[in-house]
């Protein structure tokens, strides 16, 4: 599959999605590349306070737009609400510090799904593709009993070893150091900045990052210790592109997180 385009202009990319009806979405790409050369992603320019409801209107239409898209690709999901759940937080936050997301790219994880289904895919929230999904991918040993199967206890506690739910900013890669089945491994390594406060804020200083792991397969993920960690090979390629701007969003079957998560709960009307 060839690769996805940067738009130079954000919003003439959405109006033409949205008003034009120029609908793209290609078949989910498991292996493919995504982007090997960058731009930088250009926000919305700032609009007055006379215009606040038309922004909030035009917000509203990039999630509905993206929803009805994106849905058609993205299946199955553990619940109706999780995309809508992860491009309401998406564009709320990108509206809210557009100089941070400097790469349309969204990796979105669905842990209502278990761990034996692929349940990660990466957006181009520019262009409203899948470039790359669904894969496999793991979720914290603290968030599930056993090996296999759907977490059902998230936690932003350090020492838990579980997934922290919510919105994250992708940061730097490194060299990633760690152990499976007794033995050590390395792979590259993504550093997450969260930012659903008293949900996955203390990820940083927890050390949960994007990274690959030989527990990872093309069938089944084992558990991270708290990390969406996915298949070495595919980390080396997408993880570079994800870093410096790009967006995570983890979304799992929690009450408590829906209702509280400050970007999933957003005001846009």
């Amino acid at each position: 599959m060839g690769v996805a385009r940067y738009l130079k202009n954000g919003i003439t990319g959405f109006a033409a999605i949205i008003f034009a009806g120029a609908y793209v979405v290609p078949g989910a790409n498991k292996t493919g590349p995504v982007l090997t050369a960058a731009t930088k992603f250009v926000a919305a320019p700032r609009k007055s306070a006379s215009d606040e409801r038309t922004s909030a209107a035009f917000l509203s239409a990039r999630i509905d737009s993206a929803v009805r898209v994106l849905g058609v690709a993205v299946h199955p999901l553990s619940h109706p609400r999780a995309l809508e759940t992860a491009f309401r937080s998406y564009f709320a936050f990108l509206s809210q510090h557009p100089d941070e997301v400097k790469k349309p790219f969204l990796y979105f994880v669905d842990y209502g799904l278990p761990s034996t289904e692929p349940r990660g895919y990466i957006f181009d929230m520019s262009t409203l593709q899948v470039v790359e999904g669904p894969f496999t991918v793991a979720h914290g040993r603290g968030s599930s009993a056993t090996k296999y199967g759907v977490p059902t206890r998230f936690s932003n506690a350090s020492g838990s070893a579980a997934t922290s739910l919510g919105l994250y900013l992708a940061e730097n890669t490194y060299s990633f150091h760690g152990h499976s089945g007794g033995r050590g491994y390395s792979s590259i390594g993504l550093r997450l900045k969260g930012v659903s406060e008293g949900f996955n804020d203390n990820a940083f200083a927890r050390g949960v990052v994007a990274h690959g792991a030989p527990y990872v397969t093309a069938d089944k993920a084992g558990r991270s210790e708290g990390c969406p960690a996915m298949e070495p090979q595919r980390a080396q390629r997408v993880l570079p592109e994800l870093a410096n701007g790009g967006m995570v969003f983890l979304f799992g079957l929690d009450d408590q997180w829906m209702a509280g998560d400050p970007w999933v709960s957003a005001d846009i009307n």
